[in-house]
């Protein structure tokens, strides 16, 4: 057969989720700043208030950033005046400025920031603003560290050239961009070196590794400049990551395969939840497991052999994946954020 393909528009959307923690706290979660990220962000936020949103917990953990404009523009709903987001200077480029322009939505508002080792870029940015100017608790461990501008040159033969010419600094001076002396192999490994040296375990370990200069942010609280964002309150990172049996089967095909049969057989059980958030909260997610313990009875490494807390963790993932399915990936980490102790540490700042 000859067929003609037409390639189609498939959005893809910078919004994880969005929904309410309790009645008044909003969660959104950003994947990266695309060139309609903003938008995207305004009509959760919107959507949010007109559930009863009073404050905000911003989740940037594995973002690895994008336009820096839809970065600052979201900066703006925060921000009051014409408060400096951002600037940019250079060895051969002159000092530019971005600042806020209009009433933000949130201005007064409580506001949690979330980010990891993998915020980067224009996460960076957003964090460092709010961080500089006071506006927003940050919460979670030290962003990547990459702050630098790239202006592109289009070449003759259809190719470009991509040139470094600046760096991003926060408004109080603080240069987002870690060292690259050594070179680009230093410079990745530099997340190893955090996990071997301690520093995403503990809060000691970090203070231990700011090097930058130290300064103070406009309410006093100290800020060091050069080696990302070192946030306000540090979350050791998750150890079930070391877990090889469980993630075994979280990387199993088997996994996804027996959700999608349960999710096609038991409609009328799912149903009776009208919403992500009655599944939440009801749903029993042990119902899964001798489903699943039948699933993979063929196996030569089977589930069973869990450790208690691993068994508990692949619950939770089965659960969140099946909600998936049906209310699509805002439900997904709807289920996995009522166990996350960064998100249990945010709801306690905001509740102070």
């Amino acid at each position: 057969m000859t067929v003609t393909v037409t390639r189609g528009t498939i959005p893809v959307s910078s919004i994880d989720a969005a929904y309410l923690l309790d009645k008044k706290t909003g969660y959104i979660r950003l994947n990266k700043f695309s060139d309609n990220s903003y938008e995207e962000f305004m009509q959760s936020m919107e959507d949010l208030q007109r559930q009863g949103l009073q404050q905000l917990v911003l989740d940037l953990r594995g973002n690895g950033g994008g336009f820096m404009n839809e970065a600052v523009d979201m900066a703006d709903e925060f921000l009051d005046g014409d408060k400096l987001v951002v600037y940019m200077k250079g060895a051969k480029t002159k000092k530019t400025e971005y600042r806020c322009k209009r009433p933000g939505l949130l201005e007064k508002g409580k506001l949690v920031v979330l980010v990891d080792e993998l915020s980067a870029s224009a996460s960076e940015v957003l964090a460092g603003a709010l961080q500089d100017w006071c506006r927003a608790k940050i919460i979670g461990r030290r962003t990547f560290g990459k702050g630098l501008v790239q202006q592109q040159y289009p070449l003759s033969d259809g190719a470009a050239l991509r040139l470094t010419i600046a760096r991003y600094y926060t408004p109080l001076g603080r240069s987002i961009q870690r060292s690259y002396a050594k070179g680009k192999k230093v410079y990745m490994d530099e997340l190893w070196d955090r996990y071997n040296s301690g520093e995403m375990f503990s809060q000691d370990s970090v203070l231990r590794h700011q090097n930058g200069k130290k300064i103070s942010s406009v309410c006093g609280e100290p800020l060091y400049e050069g080696d990302g964002i070192t946030p306000d309150v540090f979350v050791p990172i998750d150890t079930s990551v070391t877990y090889n049996h469980l993630n075994i089967w979280l990387g199993s095909t088997k996994l996804n395969s027996y959700l999608y049969e349960y999710f096609m057989n038991n409609q009328a059980a799912l149903n009776q939840y009208k919403n992500a958030d009655a599944y939440t909260s009801g749903f029993p997610a042990a119902s899964l497991w001798d489903g699943f313990v039948q699933k993979t009875a063929a196996d030569s490494v089977k589930p069973t052999i869990l450790k208690p807390i691993e068994k508990e963790r692949l619950l939770l993932r089965m659960k969140a994946l099946l909600a998936r399915y049906k209310w699509r990936t805002s439900a997904y980490f709807q289920v996995l954020n009522t166990t996350d102790p960064v998100i249990q540490k945010a709801m306690e700042a905001l509740a102070k």
